[in-house]
């Protein structure tokens, strides 16, 4: 897997920027995340955007428009509490579209084996964050479903086709489950502190860049 130069300087771009959104939230400055969480995003869309036009073509269509339902999750998530379910929204959507391109083809159904981990872990997620979930019992229980057959998929399809490509969409989904995880426990079972925000933006931006390097 080669990556043009444009690609690698948008990339290291995405490092920059995501180690700017961290530092501006750990320190307080609340206007400047609010420019470089979106920002960041912006250029991992970039990334992705600039991808070689796969076989099937319809998986970066996939792809782009996940990442673009996830710049509107971060700017809503971004902007007050009160924008708080518009942004589970629209990563929920974003969910869906990966899934829609980590679905294995006609002939090629899911391995149930390969799924049971992931549904596992979704069902003990989902059990330690009931509790505290009060009146968002149902689209929290529908966003950790859709993360998790999200992951599942990504999994399945770097068993089924190996390579370079599908390993990063594995290892991107893998770190979004991770960041999605903390960042529900912190707000819904119990506060982690301040390194919370660390390990969710540490993992959610690497997440989001792997699965647009998959294209």
């Amino acid at each position: 897997m080669t990556l043009s130069a444009a690609a690698v300087a948008l990339s290291a771009g995405v490092i920059v920027s995501a180690a700017a959104t961290i530092w501006a939230e750990r320190s307080g400055r609340r206007p400047l995340f609010q420019r470089v969480k979106p920002l960041t995003t912006v250029l991992i869309i970039a990334v992705a955007a600039m991808a070689p036009v796969p076989v099937p073509a319809a998986y970066k269509t996939f792809i782009l428009a996940g990442l673009v339902f996830s710049l509107l999750g971060d700017i809503a998530l971004a902007l007050s509490e009160t924008w708080f379910q518009a942004g589970i929204a629209a990563f929920l959507v974003a969910q869906v579209l990966y899934i829609m391109a980590f679905k294995p083809g006609p002939g090629h159904p899911a391995s149930t084996f390969l799924f049971l981990p992931f549904i596992l872990y979704g069902l003990l997620m989902y059990f330690i964050l009931r509790p505290g979930l009060g009146s968002l019992k149902l689209p929290v229980f529908v966003y950790v479903a859709a993360i998790t057959i999200m992951a599942g998929f990504a999994a399945g399809r770097y068993v089924d086709h190996g390579g370079a490509k599908p390993l990063l969409a594995f290892a991107g989904a893998i770190l979004f489950l991770i960041s999605d995880s903390v960042l529900a426990y912190d707000r819904f079972a119990k506060r982690i502190g301040p390194a919370a925000q660390i390990v969710i933006l540490g993992t959610y931006f690497p997440a989001q860049l792997l699965i647009a390097l998959s294209i």
